[in-house]
């Protein structure tokens, strides 16, 4: 008879911060279906990346504005996979609240790499090809928190290790939720009941599974190029095999 009583979104509860290219469009798809998690208006808001709302002390109410009003029992939070990468922004959200939870979903960062690639080509964005993008990859990028450094960054994206150990500095393992994508692909049910058990709501029955934010490949990866990429992340798989208790063999070519 009586509506629930609703409140103004005073903090976030958790975040999805990466990685780009690894099945945080589709997560965020899941997510916004749950009766008891509220997204904002936007897919990725990039608060937590921007250097103008930090060259000051920021306002967080740029933040909670995109989100409407909650009842008591809602939990909040959103999804922006390139906070993960860029350093500042997990330092950030530590500062804006010690108790959010984070979920990181992580990808064969040699898929992942050729599948950005793949994404920069189809928005015009990227003139080389796959292999000599990589090569050049270093000069490109080298401005830090350049537009460049962020559309061009196939490899140094997925030097994983690097990213997670910032995260494991700024809050606690049980805080933190790391979700390979190949799981999440292939056993989503399975996956998603983890994720939601993890942000303690009930687990929702999923429905209409489809890929997405998945644009036309022009064409596949070379062995040539899986050879260059498998080469330069041999050492960061086995770091990350050590890391987080995982068998990545699937990664390796």
């Amino acid at each position: 008879m009586f509506g629930r009583k609703r409140h103004k979104v005073e903090r976030l509860d958790f975040i999805v911060p990466g990685v780009q290219k690894s099945g945080t469009t589709a997560l965020r798809h899941f997510l916004s279906k749950h009766p008891h998690i509220a997204l904002p208006d936007r897919e990725e808001l990039h608060f937590f990346d921007d250097e103008n709302i930090f060259a000051q002390p920021a306002d967080y109410e740029l933040l909670h504005r995109h989100f409407g009003p909650i009842a008591g029992s809602t939990i909040v939070g959103e999804v922006t996979p390139s906070y993960l990468y860029l350093k500042p922004a997990i330092e950030r959200i530590r500062d804006y609240n010690r108790d959010i939870k984070l979920v990181i979903l992580l990808r064969n960062p040699i898929d992942r790499a050729f599948a950005h690639w793949n994404m920069q080509r189809f928005k015009d964005r990227e003139p080389l090809d796959f292999l000599e993008a990589l090569k050049l990859e270093p000069c490109r990028i080298a401005e830090r928190l350049s537009i460049d450094s962020r559309r061009f960054a196939y490899v140094d994206r997925g030097f994983y290790s690097t990213q997670l150990q910032r995260v494991f500095d700024s809050f606690p393992n049980e805080q933190v939720k790391i979700v390979k994508f190949e799981d999440f692909r292939h056993r989503k049910q399975e996956t998603l009941d983890e994720i939601f058990n993890f942000l303690c709501v009930k687990r929702l029955r999923i429905t209409g599974d489809k890929d997405r934010n998945v644009v036309p490949y022009e064409r596949a990866m070379t062995p040539e190029e899986r050879k260059y990429l498998a080469e330069m992340f041999a050492t960061e798989i086995e770091k990350l095999e050590k890391m987080l208790g995982w068998d990545c063999n699937d990664w390796k070519l």
